[in-house]
């Protein structure tokens, strides 16, 4: 193991974060799109691409979109127009609350306030790092009248997905999984992205597969899947003109980005080995460090390993504080912080990314509510108080993790290198 930082070079290539990793089938079905001239919104690679990601997932229908934003923000448009029938069709949310997932993008949230919702974060929990299924009770109990949540699959980790699942259904509430992260992960042997009313999944450059674009719709609602196909072509009505009843969007996939994705498909479980493969070697390579990797319930869940992340334990923190915009740490002998290694592994030309910060904390967001499974949790702003107990895990999560590099690109000898530097960290 190195003692010092200085010991290492620069890689000449840098080292992402996750970027894609192609075959050579994508070009194939590019260029039928070509000869075909099918160079729009429909075609063989949009058709073709339906039925594997619908086979793969296990729902009946599945709808190919623009991108995963655009996917999640129809099937939150869809579910408010199955609660509230009564709103206009411009902002189907108006004046509603609906519950979501605290530590995610903002993508997973952003569609709520395009329909005119108000998001409520629900409180993350430490076993997966995903929505804690005690704070969602809870916020039940502050909230009853709230009839839709919106969960997201934290770097490709099922969340606890059963008991979220039974708590909708004991409040009558629709579930939509934003599964952009976790496709090709399983939870009690169902794939995710079939769990809720309605789900989405992501092609976006960075994901497990790609089109460098992409997303689609997953239902088992042929209801759903008809009106998804209908609003993301404009809303146009089945008349011989253009006839227009009701907003619409442009929101259908490309046949072109539809074969890129077409020929990815067939390599997704080659990456997700690719992506274990490389979790596994932080985690033995990390295994003296007072570190740990992003957890998952081995018994239950088997994740797509998307990014591999590493959470510092308290006691080996050394001082670190953070603006909206910028951090700054005080390096201390055996312990290092998330900034420090972050920027200790830009030096050498390697990407690694804060965890996602919790939508609670983000400055458009923080007059909403945020729940806890103590209760309403807004007036709580230190993550080590009440009695002992941690009052806002995603925070903690947030000042002490990391997304380390996950890239399938990234050799097992670069990566080596990665864990060495991590190390020197603590030094």
């Amino acid at each position: 193991m190195f003692s010092d930082k200085e010991k290492y070079h620069r890689f000449d290539k840098k080292v992402f974060l996750a970027t894609p990793k192609m075959h050579g089938e994508e070009l194939l079905y590019i260029k039928e799109a070509f000869e075909k001239n099918w160079i729009t919104t429909a075609g063989d690679n949009v058709n073709e691409l339906e039925k594997y990601a619908a086979e793969y997932t296990g729902c009946k229908y599945a709808v190919g979109l623009s991108n995963g934003t655009a996917a999640l923000h129809l099937a939150i448009k869809l579910a408010a127009q199955k609660l509230y029938k009564g709103q206009k069709p411009g902002a189907s949310l108006e004046g509603k609350r609906v519950f979501c997932t605290d530590m995610t993008f903002d993508a997973t949230v952003n569609p709520i306030v395009y329909e005119g919702g108000e998001p409520v974060f629900i409180d993350t929990e430490y076993d997966t790092w995903n929505m804690d299924p005690l704070a969602l009770e809870k916020a039940f109990d502050i909230y009853p009248d709230v009839r839709l949540v919106v969960l997201a699959n934290l770097y490709g980790t099922p969340a606890k997905l059963d008991e979220i699942k039974e708590i909708c259904d004991k409040h009558r509430a629709l579930l939509v999984e934003d599964a952009a992260e976790s496709l090709g992960a399983s939870f009690k042997g169902k794939m995710t992205g079939s769990f809720g009313d309605i789900n989405v999944i992501s092609f976006n450059g960075n994901k497990i597969i790609t089109g460098s674009a992409g997303g689609m719709l997953l239902t088992d609602s042929i209801e759903d899947a008809d009106k998804t196909r209908k609003l993301s072509t404009q809303a146009r009505e089945a008349a011989p003109w253009y006839q227009h009843e009701e907003l619409g969007y442009n929101y259908r996939i490309s046949n072109i980005i539809a074969g890129i994705v077409r020929g990815q498909f067939k390599h997704l479980d080659e990456h997700i080995q690719l992506k274990k493969d490389i979790y596994e070697r932080y985690k033995e390579g990390f295994k003296e460090l007072p570190v740990k990797m992003n957890p998952f319930d081995e018994k239950k869940a088997v994740p797509n390993y998307w990014l591999s992340c590493l959470i510092i334990d308290k006691e080996a923190m050394c001082k670190q504080v953070r603006g909206d915009k910028e951090a700054l740490y005080i390096p201390e002998e055996k312990k290092s912080c998330p900034t420090e290694i972050l920027e200790t592994l830009a030096a050498y030309n390697a990407e690694g990314r804060p965890i996602w910060k919790p939508m609670h904390l983000q400055p458009i967001y923080r007059n909403n509510a945020f729940v806890n499974r103590k209760g309403y949790a807004r007036a709580m702003s230190n993550a080590y108080i009440d009695e002992g107990l941690v009052s806002d895990v995603g925070m903690d999560i947030f000042d002490r993790g990391l997304c380390l590099p996950s890239d399938i690109n990234m050799s097992p000898e670069d990566q080596a290198i990665i864990i060495e530097i991590v190390k020197s960290c603590f030094n």
